[in-house]
């Protein structure tokens, strides 16, 4: 699944499955632009990987337009074109539904629903300006959840964001379709990032989500990137308007399963 010479925007990429999603297309031959809104880490995270191949930091806030536009323009003049997108930026806000802020509601939708928009509007025009001139058609992957389908009453902004995502994967890649540009999204279930950390020390909190989870393990962003990379490849060159979940079994399981008590 080669992406060599493949120029590719991976938002939220500083750390986590972004972070991985951004390693693997490196290793796999692409140019990867690191966006986003934590300059620090995103500098470091670029360096990171210039050791593999070729990666480099741009400052992005995806639900604010001009940073989309910036983002955009930096992208094709240090590179000169985009092939893959990859909608990763997003935010949580836990909150019960009777607590829940107007504005922590608003954030968590401009960044994790109106930010793939933006994303997705800007680089389409340019992969169908490229398509109308002779070039070949790009992608888009969208980062989904499995919590576009399920939901957790205490991240409601978050549950909302990610089923419109699941419209806005399925929408777009229905207009793109006439010019070959394929849209599809990535729903991951429990994975190893930072914010999932705590569990390895929390016996109780790993049960919970071993319980929930067929194959008895938390997944790693690496595979997460793994799916992404294959989106992205000739492999997926029929793929559109699909949502793979990579979630360890969660979604058709409609009971708990047992968990071994740790030693």
């Amino acid at each position: 699944m080669s992406l060599e010479n493949k120029v590719a925007i991976v938002t939220g990429a500083a750390r986590g499955i972004g972070f991985a999603v951004a390693k693997r297309f490196v290793m796999d031959g692409a140019k990867v632009i690191i966006a986003d809104v934590d300059d620090e880490a995103g500098e470091t995270a670029a360096d990171d990987l210039k050791g593999i191949g070729e990666a480099t930091f741009i400052h992005c806030n995806v639900a604010e337009r001009l940073d989309v536009r910036n983002l955009i323009a930096e992208t094709l003049n240090a590179y000169g074109d985009i092939d893959v997108l990859v909608n990763n930026a997003g935010v949580v806000a836990g909150s019960e539904f009777l607590e829940l802020e107007e504005d922590d509601f608003d954030r968590v939708i401009s960044i994790n629903l109106k930010g793939p928009f933006l994303c997705s509007q800007a680089v389409a025009r340019h992969m169908v300006e490229k398509v109308e001139n002779g070039g070949e058609p790009g992608c888009i992957i969208n980062m989904s959840s499995i919590n576009s389908v399920v939901a957790i009453p205490n991240q409601i902004p978050y549950c909302v964001s990610k089923g419109g995502v699941s419209q806005l994967t399925k929408t777009t890649a229905l207009a793109l379709a006439q010019y070959g540009i394929r849209v599809n999204a990535i729903g991951p279930g429990s994975i190893m990032t930072e914010m999932l950390a705590s569990v390895n020390s929390d016996p109780e909190a790993k049960n919970r989500i071993m319980s929930r989870t067929p194959m008895l393990r938390i997944g790693e962003p690496s595979e997460i990137a793994g799916v992404a990379a294959f989106l992205a490849s000739a492999d997926a060159g029929y793929v559109t308007g699909q949502t793979i979940f990579a979630d360890g079994g969660r979604l058709p399981l409609n009971y708990t399963v047992a968990v071994p008590e740790a030693d």
